[in-house]
C-alpha cells in the first residue's frame, strides 16, 4: 500500500505569492484544494483511515473537514486566509498515524489536526503532537485515557494540553449502553467480547462494570483476534453460556461477522456495540439476522438536528462520492474548533499570523465555544467535549434506527 506523501506548503502574506488551483481539486497526495484566492494558506491536516476496513468511517472524516474548510474559504471567515486540507491515510494502524504525526509536524504551514478515528492511534500521536504545540481535535476518540490519564478511574489527570475531542468517551458511552441493555431492552445475561484494543477493551470495560453495578450477571467474556473473521469457536461459547445478549467492545468489520456467526451457532440473541460498529457496513456483514442488533453512538442522530440541517444539504451540495457517516458532525465541529482557533489568533493579533501561531492556536481552543453541527462546540479542563449526549440505535428491517436519547446518569 502507498505510503501517502505530504505536501509542504509555506504560507505566504504578500498578494499573489500563492495560487491555490480550484476549489475541491483533488493533489496526488490525497489531499484538497479547499479554496482559491491569495494570501495567508493555513492547512488542517486530517488522520484517518482512508483505505482498509474502516475506510467508510474515515473517508466520512476526511470530506466533513474539507467541507468546513470550503465553508470557511467561501464565506471568508478568517481575513487574509485560505484554509487548506491534507489528508493521511493512517490505516487505522498506530505506527503508521505516528509516522502521519510527524509529517504533519514537518510542514510549518499545518496549524492544526482533525482526527484519527482510533483511539489507539490516537495514543501513538499524541507526544508528537503536544512536543510540537500542534493542536490536535479527534471526532471520534472515545478512551477515557487519552484526556484524563491512565488513572482516570481514580485521579485524572490531563496528559496533553494540545489534544481535544468532540466526540464524548467511553466512560459514559459504555455505562449508557449497560443502562439501556438492562433497564430497557430487559437483559439480564450478557456474554462480554473484545478485540484487545484500546477503545474495544476499554469500551467493554466499562459497560460491563455498570451492567453488574445494575444487577446484571455476566456469564462469559472472550478477547478476540481482530485480524479474523472466524469466530466459530467463540459463537459456540455464547449459545452454550446462557446468554440473552452480546456487548462487543471493537469496530463494525469484525462486529458483523461476529453476530452473524453467533446467530447461526443458535444464540438468537442481540449484539450490542458501541459507536465503532454504527456503520451500515455493519448490518451488510452480519446480515438479515442482525435485525434487533444496537449501537450506541455519539450525540444525536444528525438527521434530526435542526442545528445539522444546513451540513447535511451543504455535503450533499458538494458531491462527495461517500457518506459523511457516523463522525461526519463531528469532523466539521473539529475542522471549525481550529478555524474558530485560527481566527482568534489572527484577531488578536492585527490581523495576521503571529510566528508562535502553533503554541497560540493550541492555546486558543480551550476556550472555543460555538454552535455547531453537533450543538454547543466547547472543551472542559480537560479537553474533552461538554456535550455529553448519546444515542441507542437498533437494526430495524436492515437499518440503523435511533431509539432513544439521552445522557448518562451515574
Amino acid at each position: 500500500m502507498r505510503q501517502r506523501s505530504l505536501i509542504a506548503i509555506t504560507a505566504a502574506l504578500a498578494a499573489g505569492a500563492l495560487t491555490l488551483t480550484a476549489c475541491g481539486s483533488r493533489d496526488d497526495d490525497g489531499g484538497s484544494d479547499s479554496g482559491s484566492g491569495d494570501g495567508t494558506t493555513v492547512v488542517i491536516g486530517v488522520d484517518a483511515p482512508l483505505t482498509g476496513d474502516l475506510t467508510a468511517l474515515g473517508l466520512g472524516i476526511k470530506n466533513s473537514a474539507d467541507l468546513a474548510a470550503k465553508t470557511a474559504n467561501k464565506q471568508k471567515y478568517v481575513d487574509g486566509v485560505t484554509f487548506k486540507i491534507e489528508a493521511l491515510d493512517d490505516q487505522g494502524q498506530p505506527s503508521v498515524g505516528q509516522q502521519n504525526a510527524a509529517k504533519l509536524v514537518a510542514d510549518k504551514s499545518v496549524l492544526g489536526v482533525v482526527g484519527p478515528l482510533n483511539s489507539s492511534v490516537g495514543e501513538s500521536m499524541q507526544k508528537v503532537f503536544d512536543s510540537a504545540r500542534l493542536v490536535e481535535v479527534s471526532p471520534a476518540n472515545t478512551g477515557p485515557s487519552l484526556t484524563q490519564g491512565p488513572d482516570w478511574r481514580t485521579k485524572k489527570v490531563r496528559p496533553y494540553k494540545s489534544y481535544f475531542r468532540t466526540a464524548t468517551t467511553d466512560a459514559i458511552q459504555g455505562p449508557f449502553a449497560a443502562q439501556y441493555v438492562y433497564n430497557d431492552a430487559k437483559k439480564k445475561k450478557v456474554f462480554v467480547i473484545d478485540d484487545k484494543k484500546t477503545y474495544g477493551a476499554g469500551l467493554a470495560g466499562t459497560f460491563t462494570e455498570e451492567f453488574k453495578k445494575l444487577g446484571g450477571k455476566v456469564v462469559g467474556t472472550e478477547h478476540i483476534n481482530p485480524d479474523t473473521k472466524d469466530f466459530s469457536s467463540v459463537a459456540t461459547k455464547v449459545k452454550n453460556s446462557g446468554a440473552d445478549v452480546v456487548y462487543y467492545g471493537g469496530e463494525y468489520p469484525q462486529a458483523g461477522p461476529l453476530s452473524k456467526q453467533i446467530k447461526e451457532a443458535g444464540a438468537k440473541i442481540p449484539l450490542v456495540g458501541g459507536d465503532g460498529i454504527k456503520d451500515d457496513t455493519f448490518i451488510k456483514l452480519a446480515g438479515a439476522g442482525s435485525d434487533g442488533d444496537l449501537a450506541t453512538s455519539v450525540g444525536a442522530p444528525v438527521e434530526e438536528l435542526d442545528s445539522a440541517k444546513k451540513f447535511v444539504a451543504d455535503y450533499k451540495a458538494a458531491g462527495y462520492k461517500e457518506d459523511y457517516a457516523a463522525y461526519g458532525g463531528y469532523s466539521y465541529d473539529s475542522a471549525w474548533a481550529i478555524i474558530e482557533a485560527v481566527k482568534k489568533v489572527v484577531d488578536d493579533n492585527g490581523g495576521k499570523l503571529p510566528d508562535d501561531a502553533r503554541a497560540k492556536v493550541t492555546e486558543a481552543m480551550q476556550n472555543v465555544s460555538f454552535d455547531g453541527v453537533t450543538g454547543k462546540v466547547s472543551f472542559d479542563e480537560f479537553g474533552d467535549a461538554t456535550n455529553k449526549q448519546l444515542t441507542v440505535y437498533a437494526v430495524e428491517n436492515g437499518a440503523f434506527k435511533a431509539v432513544k436519547s439521552g445522557t448518562y446518569t451515574g
